[in-house]
């Protein structure tokens, strides 16, 4: 299906900057089309009339929504496995995914990259008198911006935390902590989203608990994850292509936990590399589509491509 019918369908927004470079030629020559250029992964139409696309994670990595001129030779690899994984503890919970379970030729040497996807729409409902698209999130633990405005005192998803609880308390009971989906997340009150979506909320509670015994059984802690909504063409909900991975959770492995090292086994060495080295004032004079330079060590190259190698292996079991 071409980009064109596409938006027609209202399945991808007019807004959305597209791309008329030519994609990989080995998804070209076989009728798939490259319209769309991410941070990290890319978007293909694919040949025929069904509403899909094909997703091709790169090994590009960016943080603080800043593209970085960095390459992990393996991450895309690695990340799309993660993903299907993902994708099928949901679905033998019961909950659909975006994630197809279709394939591309895999005799094709992109094809460890490539998912096929349902094309969807972002779900959205009107809150306080304003339209809105969520992301929904769950916490195992008192830590990041929750615990800062714990600390100072707010409450900005109306959970009547105490301001006294240490940083990472463990909650008896995952909380719910929901946020706008856009240029800005913003947090939403807990207690009005679950109203909202009953039915969603519940089942993506359930789904984390049970992923967080799933993985801790299998030397992972889940920290928190954050689960994107979409509507299909049926009217169904489904998640997006990042159900329980690195990208949206925040996984330590249980024997750094135990020491108490708190490092979560994604980009999350890269971001504290980035916050020393002050990326986000240098990217303030990048130009829409420039990337910023940067001049990353391999040992942290080679940790963070060892941290998804590790989520990958122990999740698998």
């Amino acid at each position: 299906m071409k980009i064109s019918e596409i938006t027609k369908l209202g399945l991808w927004p007019e807004s959305k900057k597209t791309t008329t470079q030519k994609g990989i030629s080995e998804l070209e020559e076989l009728g798939y089309n490259l319209f769309y250029i991410g941070k990290n992964a890319d978007l293909y139409t694919c040949p025929g009339d069904e509403p899909k696309v094909l997703l091709v994670r790169s090994d590009r990595c960016s943080v603080f929504d800043i593209p970085l001129n960095l390459l992990i030779d393996g991450k895309g690899v690695s990340q799309t496995a993660i993903s299907n994984n993902g994708a099928a503890f949901a679905k033998e919970a019961g909950i659909r995914t975006a994630i197809l379970s279709e394939t591309v030729d895999q005799s094709l040497a992109i094809a460890p990259r490539c998912q096929l996807m349902e094309l969807c729409k972002p779900l959205e409902a009107e809150l306080d008198g304003e339209v809105v698209q969520f992301e929904l999130i769950f916490r195992n633990y008192l830590t990041g911006s929750l615990f800062d405005a714990c600390q100072n005192g707010n409450d900005p998803y109306g959970l009547n935390l105490a301001s006294n609880l240490p940083q990472w308390f463990k909650f008896e009971t995952p909380i719910f902590t929901p946020t706008t989906k856009g240029i800005k997340d913003e947090p939403l009150n807990s207690a009005k989203v679950r109203e909202t979506f009953p039915e969603i909320v519940t089942s993506l509670e359930k789904l984390f608990k049970d992923f967080t015994k799933f993985a801790q059984d299998r030397g992972i802690i889940v920290v928190d994850t954050k689960f994107e909504i979409f509507v299909n063409s049926k009217g169904e909900w489904v998640l997006g292509d990042e159900v329980l991975t690195p990208e949206s959770s925040r996984f330590i492995s249980k024997e750094d936990f135990d020491a108490a090292n708190y490092i979560s086994m994604d980009k999350q060495i890269l971001r504290d590399f980035g916050k020393a080295d002050n990326w986000k004032e240098k990217a303030k004079s990048l130009k829409s589509g420039e990337k910023l330079d940067v001049n990353v060590p391999q040992e942290i190259k080679d940790k963070i491509l060892s941290g998804y190698t590790t989520i990958l292996n122990r999740l698998s079991k």
